[in-house]
């Protein structure tokens, strides 16, 4: 077969997958299955606009326009006991990230400031395998001192792996969305984390569920994964059926041992976008971490314009993010709603 040949076979096919995806997708609003999510990430970048056009159609279709905006704040950072090869916050690693612990004032200081850019969504974040007696009481204390200052926006929580009792008690505290990341293809999880497995994460999100709050799940881009693991995790979402997920890309931490991996590149990162939403058409897809060093301004523009509906504002746990008002004046420019915090409750 000639290179010419194999052009062509591999133009007919790029072809067909966006042609099948625009009658299975966004007119029935049935995902990619992982073959399909598979043959879209080997576009060719000559496709890549058309992809992202047809990415940001099947949102408008199955989502709207409005755009969901979440601030986050970490209530106990670093000395985790999980090995995580991602996180600068791993006790295990030798990174700069010390422990610390944020008080209730301060709390609700983050909260107000997330409610002042519009978001509708306050995460209290933990670096623990799971909470204990003493962070289920700063949480609680936290989100009572929250409403108590006249805050209504909604509380979501990130804490690790959960017993029962504490899903019950989150849901009685008034947690109306909780975040656990399975962070990577069930295929792929052993050579990102030894010291607890998929399952385990998957067994918190199953009770979350049952229990009625929101699953929030999705994963970190770039950390050694093949294209084939890519489209597995995608469908594996897609089976678990999150009501949203976050998009990180890999920052390399120093200390961690991915701090020499290699960015993923922009375009890339936007292929990956867009085959995601394909995959989960109803789902809301976030901006989190690493977008503005994987895709700059112009390119978190065009995951706006190719499948995004929601963004994190302001810091991460460890990494500085884009100003606020940069995030609400671009949202702005392209004509997309914040979504009200009426739409949310």
């Amino acid at each position: 077969m000639t290179a010419a040949t194999q052009q062509s076979e591999s133009t007919v096919g790029e072809q067909d997958v966006l042609a099948v995806a625009r009658e299975q997708v966004l007119e029935r609003g049935v995902g990619l299955t992982q073959d399909q999510v598979l043959q879209v990430l080997r576009l060719g970048g000559d496709r890549l606009q058309d992809l992202l056009a047809l990415a940001h159609d099947v949102r408008m279709r199955w989502c709207g326009p409005e755009v969901e905006v979440e601030g986050i704040v970490s209530v106990k950072t670093g000395g985790c006991p999980e090995d995580c090869h991602f996180c600068s916050q791993s006790g295990l690693f030798p990174t700069p990230v010390r422990a610390a612990w944020l008080d209730i004032p301060g709390m609700v200081q983050a909260a107000k400031e997330t409610a002042e850019t519009g978001a509708t969504e306050f995460c209290i974040v933990a670096a623990v395998r799971g909470p204990d007696k003493r962070l289920m009481s700063q949480v609680r204390d936290g989100i009572n001192a929250i409403r108590e200052s006249g805050n209504d926006i909604n509380i979501a929580c990130s804490l690790g792996m959960l017993t029962q009792e504490q899903v019950d008690e989150l849901v009685e505290m008034g947690v109306h969305r909780y975040n656990h990341n399975l962070e990577t293809a069930r295929s792929h999880f052993p050579e990102v984390v030894t010291t607890h497995t998929w399952e385990e994460r998957w067994e918190t999100l199953r009770m979350v569920r049952e229990a009625g709050m929101e699953v929030c799940c999705g994963g970190i881009v770039g950390m050694g994964e093949t294209d084939e693991q890519r489209a597995e995790f995608a469908v594996q979402l897609a089976e678990l059926g999150p009501h949203e997920v976050p998009m990180n890309f890999l920052v390399p931490q120093a200390g961690t041992p991915y701090e020499h991996y290699e960015t993923i590149e922009g375009p890339d990162a936007l292929r990956i976008v867009a085959a995601y939403r394909l995959a989960m058409p109803r789902t809301m897809l976030r901006f989190a971490g690493g977008r503005e060093l994987t895709l700059g301004d112009l390119g978190a523009e065009q995951g706006m314009l190719g499948g995004i509906n929601a963004i994190i504002v302001g810091n991460y746990l460890t990494n500085l993010g884009r100003p606020a008002e940069r995030d609400l004046s671009m949202l702005e420019d392209l004509s997309m709603p914040i979504k009200a915090l009426s739409d949310t409750l």
